[in-house]
């Protein structure tokens, strides 16, 4: 039988541009729904925020990042949005708001460096991050 769940998770960010690894988050609410195989949605209810999907390993990896960013949109005066964060938008839109991934045998399953990152692009703030969890729940009859 089908089993969902649906839970809220906060993230407080601690710069304008930063990724913080919620991997663990998420990982906690797979094993609270007790499914066993199915999927997990990962969803940022932010316009200036996202989530993706990276190494773990290196940590340059997303100091990189952030660079890329910076460069790929530059905050600048000249773009028309009054909030002044228009640049935030356009990354967040490049990066998406929402992430898909596999439960199996009860957990997260990632490749061996991978980790789930909240990207903000207008903090420092506190931010929501929504995860449903999606699948089978096998209960061992021993």
């Amino acid at each position: 039988m089908l089993h969902i769940t649906f839970q809220e998770i906060t993230v407080k960010t601690p710069r304008r541009l930063s990724f913080v690894d919620i991997t663990k988050d998420i990982a906690r609410v797979v094993k609270e729904s007790a499914v066993t195989e199915g999927t997990v949605v990962i969803f940022v209810p932010h316009t200036t925020a996202a989530v993706t999907i990276n190494e773990n390993a290196d940590p340059d990896v997303l100091t990189d990042l952030t660079t890329i960013f910076q460069r790929l949109v530059p905050n600048l005066r000249e773009y028309r949005h009054i909030e002044g964060n228009s640049d935030a938008h356009m990354m967040a839109t490049l990066t998406g708001s929402s992430e898909t991934l596999l439960v199996h045998q009860g957990k997260l399953f990632l490749g061996t460096w991978q980790s789930v990152y909240f990207a903000e692009f207008d903090g420092p703030r506190q931010r929501r991050v929504v995860v449903q969890v999606q699948g089978n729940v096998i209960k061992n009859n021993l």
